[in-house]
């Protein structure tokens, strides 16, 4: 039963990625399409204004989804670095706690804009709002469950040490490579840094 969540979950979210392809790929070629076909036939496709940016909304509540699965969202933690494990849990149950009240908040809100969106058409591709600012109950469900099973697997104590800090240690290697990077260039060419 394990594995069959565990291989739904991993689809789940495979298919997020592949939608946040397809948002981008439809963004390049709409956006790309219309600026030759202005710039070369002085004509344009008027559903270019408003896909794109109907993608891109996606694409980033998708994203977020994505980013929360991965850790890979901004976090500051100079503070639960220098706590106890007891505190780091504290810590980082409550930050999940937050994004629960978080999601429900956003969902609740698209809610009660629920007939508002709907009832409201794009200008030119005349489909409803629902379908661009529906997402967020998407988001805000997806994420809650995330919050909701770290908050599961925190109580069941499966939660390991190294998951408790949200930031990423790859991300800070990376930024600290580019920095003394720069640095040793500066250096070889004479340069202050």
């Amino acid at each position: 039963m394990a594995k069959v969540i565990h291989a739904s979950v991993e689809a789940f979210y495979r298919a997020l990625e592949i939608l946040m392809v397809i948002c981008i790929t439809v963004m390049l070629i709409m956006v790309f399409g219309n600026v030759v076909l202005r710039l070369f036939f002085n004509t344009g496709i008027d559903l270019s204004e408003e896909i794109p940016r109907f993608a891109f909304v996606w694409m980033t509540f998708i994203g977020a989804i994505v980013g929360m699965r991965h850790r890979a969202h901004l976090g500051v933690d100079i503070v639960t670095k220098m706590l106890p494990l007891a505190g780091k849990k504290a810590c980082w149950a409550i930050s999940q706690l937050v994004m629960l009240v978080c999601c429900f908040y956003m969902v609740y809100g698209t809610w009660l804009q629920h007939e508002i969106i709907e009832g409201n058409a794009s200008p030119v591709a005349q489909i409803s709002m629902l379908w661009v600012f529906g997402v967020s109950y998407l988001t805000g469900v997806a994420i809650a469950v995330n919050c909701l099973s770290n908050l599961i697997r925190l109580a069941m104590g499966k939660v390991s040490e190294s998951e408790l800090c949200d930031v990423s240690e790859e991300g800070l290697a990376d930024a600290q490579e580019i920095i003394h990077g720069d640095e040793a260039a500066n250096t070889l060419s004479g340069a202050k840094p």
